[in-house]
């Protein structure tokens, strides 16, 4: 019977991997800088604000509301058209409102809405329900 031997090989020899030290901790609290004087706040006068306008009536399926004021993105010949987000509910967003201003509800625009224009503020917002 004949033997044969596996030639063994022997294993590459082991690299050790050397890792940085980790950084020493130091159990000195930092130093804190006392706070300056105070100072009083300054208050910047806002550059407009946001007004929302909701109206609660419904106009009738294929109909719009629109909105006419004197507010700068508004104007009293051209009304602009609000968004219907139910079948009773509208509303538009303006943002960049600096002063009060008037405005009034048409449908089509071309059907004002009775009674006086309606007045509101930079920061409104306002739900209202039209008669025409």
């Amino acid at each position: 019977m004949k033997k044969t031997t596996k030639p063994s090989k022997t294993p590459a020899p082991a690299t050790k991997t050397i890792e940085p030290a980790p950084a020493s901790k130091s159990t000195v609290a930092p130093k804190i800088k006392a706070p300056a004087a105070a100072s009083p706040a300054v208050v910047a006068k806002p550059k407009g604000s946001r007004v929302t306008i909701a109206a609660r009536i419904d106009v009738g399926f294929g109909n719009i509301l629109s909105i006419r004021g004197d507010e700068p993105f508004l104007t009293w010949k051209k009304g602009t058209p609000l968004g219907s987000c139910a079948s009773d509910k509208w509303e538009i967003v303006l943002t960049g409102v600096d002063r009060p201003f008037q405005f009034k509800f048409l449908v089509n625009d071309m059907i004002w809405s009775t009674g006086d224009n309606y007045t509101v503020s930079p920061g409104d917002t306002l739900t209202l329900t039209p008669v025409f």
